[in-house]
């Protein structure tokens, strides 16, 4: 069995989250989703997600190809997760390009197209300005 792992914060869900998901799902025969924690988006973009985390994970895990769910505490922690998972192939957004090489020893790495002219924080700001 090819498992697959990918990470994503996922907040205000959009077809692009699918698209995504459904691709890396279809590189293997598992895919585990890793959901960034409420403190690691703060972290890494200074805002809390617009949904929490038991929410976000529950978006996640509802989806009929996602097999697994777990949250992810920390971005340093890739390494541990595919480990953990015994993951096959790491598959990230493209404009991750080149930064998850580093666990290649321990598993394929695939980047991925994202979905044109869609963005979460596109998504944020028009609402914001409504």
């Amino acid at each position: 069995m090819k498992k697959i792992i990918t990470f994503g914060t996922f907040d205000v869900f959009h077809v692009g989250h699918i698209n995504i998901l459904e691709r890396a799902a279809a590189l293997g025969d598992y895919l585990i989703v890793g959901v960034s924690s409420d403190k690691l988006n703060f972290d890494k973009k200074n805002r809390y997600p617009i949904y929490n985390e038991a929410d976000r994970m529950k978006i996640i895990q509802s989806l009929k190809f996602v097999d697994q769910v777990f949250i992810e505490e920390s971005l340093e922690l890739k390494l541990e997760y595919i480990k953990k998972y015994n993951a096959d192939i790491l598959v990230m957004g493209d404009d991750w390009t080149g930064r998850f090489d580093w666990v290649k020893s321990d598993c394929d790495v695939i980047y991925l197209p994202r979905t044109p002219s869609i963005s979460t924080t596109e998504i944020i700001e028009v609402v914001k300005s409504l």
